[in-house]
């Protein structure tokens, strides 16, 4: 069987939440994310955010959470800031437009957004008389960590958040990768930060250690009105909502979340170094479990007998092709494919 450095939700879950999963298995527990299960996750969410009044819903999944809460918290005139690379913009099938909202792309730096750009182009868009005529900008949405791996500082993220405020509009943070993200190497942002900087933010389980399921948090007891019934409406709201909260549960227990994280990150350093060492061209300087680096259609095919990978696009002559880790990642399937380079 071919070593995988595909995705970082191609295993099951972990094994801590599959013991709790089996445990509970016979008990009775009421729906829709309303049993003791998720009441206990929530309360651990809050206390891992420092954020005793936030409220806190458990979605099924990453497309579904951006579309629901995007599409919750604008306008039908209203369309949502991202950058180009964005998810909603590039790997979301037209999720965000199918929902009535028009994804208004600003340029991509390594997948970041610039908050002078932003500022640009809120006050182009403000000073043009005929703005009546056009999609209105309603929210901000970044991701934490970005398509392309790589994560904001501290002051850029204030920033942002200043550009936000300054408008009046909410700022949403993807946070499919957010575990990747926050034990990145050099990232100088801390949970609570992140929460304190904007108005909705989710904490991604589906790719770092649970089967399915994103915590949504609002931060400051926030929520849209009726949130609960929009998740309904836009079907991301399980009904057999114990799975996702047992899930929560067991990764906010002694920080499991953050520590399973660090793991796939050290893994993706390894291989990023030796990729540097042998002398390969990196796409971008990614510090988290997602590597991009430009490889021939010999090598590519060479690798291939023994590994899965993604090629993205083409740069040049070679292949910008990415090889992510995650929590379930082995240290010897990085050490096989070291020795393959």
């Amino acid at each position: 069987m071919k070593i995988s450095f595909e995705s970082d939700y191609n295993n099951g879950c972990h094994e801590a939440i599959l013991k709790k999963l089996i445990e509970t298995n016979d008990d009775r527990a009421t729906g829709y994310g309303l049993d003791d299960y998720c009441t206990v996750a929530r309360e651990k969410i809050r206390d891992a955010c420092r954020k005793p009044d936030a409220d806190v819903f458990f979605l099924v999944g990453g497309t579904q959470t951006n579309a629901t809460v995007i599409d919750t918290m604008l306008q039908s005139y209203q369309g949502v800031l991202a950058v180009e690379t964005g998810h909603i913009n590039v790997h979301e099938s037209g999720a965000i437009e199918f929902g009535g909202h028009k994804v208004l792309a600003l340029p991509s730096h390594d997948g970041k957004m610039d908050a002078a750009e932003l500022k640009q182009w809120l006050q182009d868009f403000y000073a043009d008389p005929t703005y009546d005529h056009m999609v209105f900008p309603g929210m901000v949405y970044i991701t934490f960590a970005t398509e392309m791996g790589t994560i904001y500082t501290l002051s850029e993220l204030q920033a942002i958040s200043a550009v936000c405020r300054q408008y009046g509009l909410p700022l949403f943070i993807d946070g499919a990768r957010l575990g990747y993200g926050l034990m990145a190497e050099g990232c100088d942002v801390t949970l609570d930060q992140l929460a304190g900087l904007c108005d909705v933010f989710y904490i991604g389980g589906t790719k770092c250690g649970a089967y399915c399921g994103e915590a949504v948090v609002f931060p400051r007891h926030n929520a849209p009105a009726h949130f609960f019934t929009i998740v309904k409406q836009h079907g991301a709201l399980m009904a057999k909502g114990r799975l996702l909260g047992i899930q929560f549960d067991v990764l906010m227990q002694d920080g499991l979340f953050f520590k399973i994280a660090r793991h796939a990150v050290d893994q993706a350093i390894r291989l990023r170094d030796a990729f540097v060492a042998k002398g390969y061209e990196m796409y971008s300087n990614s510090p988290t479990n997602q590597q991009f680096v430009l490889l021939d259609k010999e090598t590519i095919v060479r690798l291939e007998k023994d590994f899965v990978f993604e090629q993205w696009f083409p740069v040049g002559d070679k292949m910008n092709c990415r090889f992510v880790t995650s929590w379930a990642t082995r240290p010897d399937d990085v050490t096989a494919l070291i020795a393959s380079l």
